[in-house]
């Protein structure tokens, strides 16, 4: 397979990591003759894999063209870097029952739903060190948090080799849903020289509206890039999600300086290791800037509040290729009247209107109204009609 160019342009967005962005989409009947296909061992894919498999293809995850081998896997687990020393935080691995993964040699038919939708020529077989793992990339061995849960779960071999997609999957957004190449071409159209990325799991409420216009006053564009893949049960469900994007964008947002694209890879909730993940895959997307606010990616309490921003101490400007913009927590403050942080605000908590997601969940299946402080009403009406239909 062949890798595409950094797009030439009047000006140069971003290399990507490792110089060239990844592209391993091979459509059947276009690219290939889907009859190489008969005979070959097929091996089904759960959603987290399907969405590394695009994720890889596509060049999200450049310099990677498929699941990691074991030295690139230790590397990575013990250093944050692949095995030439390139920064990388969250092994990629495609895990497998111990009894089955004999079956699986040469290449390999990938499947997702009964269907067909890429390749994998196994290069490697290797156990995979769960205790290692978790305790390195999840910083906890309890089987409570949920990327561990799913570690522990998951099989106990790992396959390994370059991959071939034949299909970007954009069925549940298609408006929204663009690769890295296409993502950039927007940016380039638009002559963007700045970019600032934004990674959200959540409905936009106003902190995060206020995050987004101050970076907005030092940067050209906003790439709002909300996770759509494998999230908590509990979290909000990504299509109530994007709507509620959608509805905040076209009311209070500049339409020339925003855009709005998924990013379809699945939660981790591995902390500080999954900020750096999501900032280098978005300095794959062609953006300069990414906002890492408090507890990016974490979940319960297994992470300082602040952890996701001091890990990124470990490498140099250079190495990461993209700036990080680290924000306090920032709320409303009813004596301040208006949206402030802690750089900012003189006063305690008692004058601050704060709100959980949990009890923001609370609300919602309560039927009660989100305060206008927190959220824009638009949006919690989006949210209020969605917990409704749940009831």
């Amino acid at each position: 397979m062949t890798t595409l160019p950094n797009p030439s342009s009047p000006f140069l967005l971003p290399a990507p990591l490792g110089g060239t962005l990844v592209h391993r989409v091979r459509r059947a009947g276009h690219d290939f003759d889907p009859a190489e296909l008969r005979g070959l061992p097929r091996l089904a894919l759960g959603d987290r894999s399907y969405a590394d498999l695009e994720m890889l293809a596509t060049g999200a995850y450049s310099p990677l063209t498929g699941f990691l081998g074991e030295a690139d896997y230790l590397s990575v687990v013990e250093r944050m870097r692949l095995a030439d020393g390139t920064p990388w935080s969250v092994p990629i691995t495609l895990p497998v029952a111990r009894d089955e993964a004999e079956t699986y040699t040469g290449r390999v038919v990938l499947t997702h739903g009964g269907e067909d939708v890429g390749t994998l020529d196994v290069q490697e077989r290797y156990d995979a060190r769960k205790a290692l793992e978790a305790r390195e990339v999840y910083r906890t061995e309890d089987p409570a948090h949920p990327g561990v849960a799913a570690l522990y779960a998951q099989g106990d071999v790992y396959l390994a080799g370059p991959v071939t997609l034949f299909e970007v999957p954009r069925g549940a957004f298609p408006l929204h849903h663009r690769t890295p190449a296409e993502v950039r071409e927007v940016i380039e159209a638009r002559g963007w020289r700045t970019t600032v990325a934004f990674q959200t799991r959540n409905p936009i409420h106003r902190a995060h509206e206020y995050l987004h216009k101050v970076t907005l006053e030092l940067v050209d564009g906003l790439l709002l890039h909300p996770l759509v893949g494998t999230t908590k049960g509990d979290d909000v469900p990504a299509p109530t999600r994007v709507q509620a994007y959608e509805v905040l964008l076209d009311r209070y947002y500049p339409q020339a300086r925003t855009l709005l694209s998924v990013y379809p890879a699945a939660m981790r909730y591995a902390g500080p290791r999954e900020a750096i993940l999501h900032a280098l895959s978005r300095r794959n997307y062609g953006v300069t800037h990414f906002i890492v606010g408090r507890d990016h990616a974490g979940v319960g309490s297994y992470y300082g509040t602040y952890d996701a921003q001091e890990i990124f101490g470990n490498f140099t400007q250079e190495e990461l290729g993209i700036q990080i913009l680290k924000f306090e927590h920032t709320f409303y403050c009813k004596t301040c009247g208006q949206l402030v942080s802690p750089r900012t605000c003189p006063h305690g908590s008692e004058h601050h209107l704060v709100l959980s997601g949990t009890k923001v969940r609370e609300k919602l299946r309560a039927g009660e109204n989100l305060p206008g402080e927190f959220t824009r009403p638009e949006v919690a009406e989006v949210l209020r009609k969605a917990y409704a239909r749940e009831g």
